[in-house]
């Protein structure tokens, strides 16, 4: 994957559209690669929506000593007032006002209601100046005050058409802020200008969520529907509903990468095919968080780099619990290998979510990814983002495979006995790997087992098999080839009579036997992780397959026999 990759800019588009930079993150995306310059633009919403910031955050980007920015307020906050709050935003630097930002207050031309005045006062404003950005806030209130005093709509009409042939024709790029609702479309400033920018925010519960819609830019690609909005101390930032692009869609190879747990990589008919989205299904304390360290950890010791988004736990619980595990993360975090990003605010957008963990793959170049859990996330989701919480699923899910990463998520299944259930989101189509963990009783205790439900990448076992959680991680252990009703929960031994394929041999001595026959040549320690063996065990089997003529050793490596078929 190529570091760093870089997102489209600001610049000029094929049709010789001259674009600037909105110096927004994320709204050059939203608009198709930044915004075409001398436009005339009308930014539309309620209040509190943020109109005034993105408006001042695209002025400070733009403007220069050569064509300086001019922000003109009218009935609404006066200067003083607008500065004293805005001053405490980054990229507000005071020192460029009076310099290359410069802020003009036409309140009292305003409520007098004489247009022609505000019209002339801007006009010889800006004669002086010869700004390259002009705001007015609020457009809105100049066109009530307007409306207060008795005169004829035309009169309206015309001033909106003049002073949008008079911003086109001093060649500048304009913001009109003004409080609309969407039943007042027809309003001649919307037929005028060039671009509609329309602004939203929703209470939801105890949660507040701002959007952004590109409601009409001439002559761009626009990116359609809402897009999650945030301000901060840093501005505004947009967070894109970023659907997948083909020019992201990596091929995938036969590479398999190691589940970094020893048999489960068997079960799976090599591991996990690189680029597939895997999903670990299971109840509460059944290990899925252990299982998804030991997946980061296989490939921190495969040098590659890696990122855990977390929901639930604080970064630092995390760590001391896979350290109880044998697993020091903290070296690969302060040598730039592994990130942890943690996400629990309970308003959080699938879109800001996507950002961070994207931004980290480039960034590190990582390969995998940890989502845990998607449980986690979906209550990290403002209420209105959990409504389509499927949806968001999906483009998070999409997006991340995009990149070419292979992405392992957990969830929590809720009366995982009553049947075999899968995810219990219903999401089962979004995700190309299902591993399923249950509890299952026998001969009168609780045990731990798991089956790979479904791959799309090839073969895989079908078969439960139980495991156990150790002070190094997870252990598989024994087949449930001898029981029925497993799905039930409380599965009844059956009979089998069947051949058995290595006569000779117990289950233990079979497992070390298939794994060197499926692997190759291996050393002893190689053949006690990959069948999840003690190192009692393996000399022990590795000494009676030797004896039994099953393989022989060459060197420090054990090899399978050739044996005549039938045998």
């Amino acid at each position: 994957m190529a570091k760093g990759r870089e997102r489209k800019k600001a610049g000029s588009v094929d049709a010789g559209l001259e674009l600037v930079n909105t110096g927004v993150p994320g709204l050059n995306e939203v608009l198709g690669g930044g915004l075409p310059s001398l436009s005339f633009n009308l930014i539309a919403g309620g209040p509190g929506s943020g109109k005034t910031t993105l408006a001042m955050q695209m002025l400070f980007a733009n403007a220069t000593v050569k064509r300086p920015g001019l922000f003109i307020t009218l009935l609404g906050e006066t200067s003083l007032k607008m500065l004293r709050y805005q001053q405490q935003l980054e990229f507000f630097e005071t020192k460029r006002v009076g310099v290359d930002v410069h802020f003009l207050n036409l309140t009292k031309e305003a409520l007098s209601g004489d247009l022609e005045a505000v019209l002339q006062r801007i006009v010889l404003e800006v004669e002086h100046l010869q700004p390259g950005v002009i705001v007015v806030d609020s457009f809105r209130s100049l066109v009530d005050a307007r409306e207060a005093v008795e005169g004829p709509q035309l009169e309206l009409e015309h001033f909106v058409q003049r002073l949008a042939l008079h911003l086109t024709t001093w060649e500048v790029t304009s913001f009109l802020i003004g409080e609309y609702h969407e039943n007042e479309l027809r309003n001649p400033v919307f037929t005028v200008a060039d671009g509609i920018v329309w602004l939203t925010q929703a209470t939801d519960r105890n949660s507040v969520v701002r959007k952004l819609q590109i409601v009409k830019m001439r002559g761009m690609s626009i990116m359609p529907g809402l897009h999650t909005m945030k301000l901060s101390k840093r501005g505004v930032q947009i967070y894109p509903r970023i659907p997948e692009r083909a020019d992201d869609v990596r091929r995938r190879g036969s590479t398999r990468l190691s589940t970094g747990i020893a048999g489960l990589d068997e079960m799976m008919g090599g591991g996990i095919p690189a680029g597939d989205s895997v999903v670990l299904a299971g109840p509460t304390g059944a290990g899925k968080t252990t299982f998804a360290m030991q997946f980061v950890t296989a490939g921190l010791r495969a040098g590659e780099a890696a990122v855990i988004a977390i929901f639930e736990e604080h970064p630092e619980v995390y760590l001391a619990r896979a350290k109880s595990f044998g697993v020091d993360l903290n070296e690969a975090i302060r040598k730039g290998k592994l990130r942890i990003l943690y996400l629990r605010p309970l308003d959080l957008s699938v879109d800001e979510t996507l950002d961070d963990i994207r931004n980290a793959v480039e960034e590190m170049d990582a390969t995998r990814v940890v989502i845990d859990s998607i449980s986690g996330f979906e209550m990290a989701l403002a209420p209105t983002f959990r409504a389509d919480f499927r949806e968001s699923l999906y483009r998070l899910i999409g997006a991340l495979t995009g990149l070419g990463v292979t992405i392992f998520s957990t969830v929590e299944v809720v009366d995982a006995n009553e049947g075999l259930h899968l995810t219990g989101y219903q999401i089962s189509f979004l995700t190309d790997d299902i591993i399923s963990q249950r509890y299952v009783e026998i001969e009168g205790e609780l045990r731990k087992a798991l089956v790979v439900i479904k791959m799309r990448g090839g073969e895989h076992s079908l078969g439960f098999r139980v495991y156990e959680m150790t002070a190094s991680g997870v252990l598989m252990r024994e087949w449930l080839n001898q029981y029925d009703d497993i799905t039930g929960g409380t599965p009844t031994r059956a009979l089998r009579f069947a051949q058995p394929s290595h006569p000779g041999l117990v289950e233990r001595e079979v497992q070390a036997l298939e794994t060197i026959v499926r692997s190759g040549p291996m050393t002893a320690s190689e053949v006690e992780g990959r069948a999840g063996l003690t190192s009692e065990e393996t000399e022990t089997i590795l000494s009676r397959l030797v004896l039994l003529r099953y393989i022989h050793k060459k060197g420090s490596k054990y090899e399978a026999e050739a044996r005549p078929s039938g045998h």
